[in-house]
């Protein structure tokens, strides 16, 4: 099989836009394909490009042959777009990963305590003040010693 990467026509009458596919070369234009690495909308000024660049590398590296628009348009995706395409979120791989490593490093530093905050910094907690006796609290059943005993306490 021997495949190509073309465009697929999608849209209404008068309103295209496209698809970026891999698709077996006997195939009509907008039948059926493999995979889908992106889509190219024209009709926006600037232009709406989106390609997945490290499915068409492997595509490519497969035997897939390229058309000329697919050429282009992917030379214009590997240059950063220029002032008749803008690129869309998937036409830059190592743009996004470094987005997400940001966002990581952002979750990251809200979820660590401060570096120099010591067990002796920190809030006692419930049970740390549970297991810890109260010497001014007097224990349960016997009046406090500063307390006079009530009417309820038997006198001896």
């Amino acid at each position: 099989m021997s495949t190509s990467i073309r465009l697929r026509r999608m849209g209404k009458k008068k309103q295209p836009h496209y698809r970026i596919v891999v698709a077996d070369s006997r195939a009509p234009r907008d039948g059926r394909f493999v995979e889908n690495l992106g889509y190219y909308n024209p009709l926006p000024d600037p232009a709406r490009l989106v390609v997945d660049l490290e499915r068409v590398d492997y595509w490519v590296g497969r035997g897939a042959v390229a058309s000329a628009t697919v050429k282009s348009l992917v030379a214009k995706a590997r240059a950063g777009g220029d002032a008749t395409v803008a690129l869309g979120e998937r036409a830059e791989p190592a743009q996004r990963a470094a987005a997400e490593d940001l966002a990581a490093e952002d979750a990251t530093q809200v979820d660590e305590p401060a570096e120099d905050a010591t067990a002796e910094d920190a809030p006692e907690t419930d049970e740390a003040a549970a297991a810890a006796p109260a010497e001014d609290d007097p224990e349960e059943g016997e009046p406090a010693e500063d307390e006079p005993a009530t009417d309820d306490a038997p006198a001896e």
